[in-house]
């Protein structure tokens, strides 16, 4: 798949897709990115892609045509037809929050074109001709989209086959299908006792099945407690058995 991404700080991305086991992915063109710099698409000596607001306030505006062009340039690269286009994506506060089931449908797609705005914001106008769809990582504004692209970048990157070095790990993360959409449980390692602390007696029992029921039953009280609107959707969809909903009563979670 491929990802172009329009942004004004390229350099950005380049210790992010060169760093980490993901990299795997940028290296062998799993998930090939290419970065693009409205500015070179900018007229005048000073390539400005920003402007004031009309109608005054605080701040820039990033400028139409520069984005336009910027675009354009992509869609040849891409030997794109009108008909078959690759979507332009927008980080915003307005977008859709990214969550696991965004990041597992832009993985098994083709790719994408990245929008990272700055300043105030993008010409309304623009936006309203190119975007097909906005993204955000959360309630809370950045300076500029970069993060939120690298976010949803390493979020994919690290789903594609071979990247991780154990290839069902991201079967156990938090928010996964798979767990039933629970927080992930507790880890531990070497030694087992550390400052009077010690590793839970299930886990170095060497029983299999006891080592799965104390990471289920760990990954619903995390669950209860920090994000209970999730435990709620795993029982209406009927995730949860009657051993779950016991763990649950026992230890005073159950909601």
């Amino acid at each position: 798949m491929r990802f172009d991404v329009i942004t004004l700080f390229p350099e950005l991305f380049e210790p992010f897709l060169a760093s980490g086991v993901t990299r795997r992915a940028y290296q062998s063109g799993q998930v090939a990115v290419h970065c693009w710099n409205p500015r070179d698409f900018a007229e005048g000596n000073y390539r400005r892609v920003d402007d004031r607001p009309f109608g005054g306030g605080p701040g820039m505006v990033m400028m139409a045509e520069p984005l336009a062009r910027c675009l354009a340039a992509i869609r040849a690269d891409r030997a794109e037809t009108p008909d078959a286009q690759a979507p332009l994506v927008l980080f915003s506060p307005i977008g859709e929050t990214i969550r696991h089931a965004v990041v597992q449908q832009w993985s098994d797609g083709a790719g994408a074109v990245l929008l990272c705005g700055r300043y105030e914001g993008v010409d309304q106008r623009f936006i309203d001709k190119h975007v097909d769809a906005q993204l955000s990582l959360g309630d809370f504004v950045l300076s500029g989209g970069e993060i939120a692209a690298m976010a949803l970048l390493d979020a994919i990157a690290r789903l594609q086959p071979g990247v991780l070095h154990d290839e069902g790990s991201h079967q156990l993360d938090s928010f996964n299908p798979a767990l039933d959409g629970l927080l992930d449980c507790p880890h531990y390692t070497r030694p087992e006792v550390w400052e009077g602390a010690p590793v839970p007696e299930p886990l170095l029992s060497g029983h299999h099945a006891r080592i799965e029921r104390w990471r289920r039953d760990e990954r619903l009280r995390t669950t209860a407690e920090h994000r209970p609107e999730l435990l709620q959707q795993a029982r209406q969809a009927g995730a949860l058995g009657k051993q779950d909903e016991q763990v649950l009563k026992q230890s005073g979670k159950l909601l």
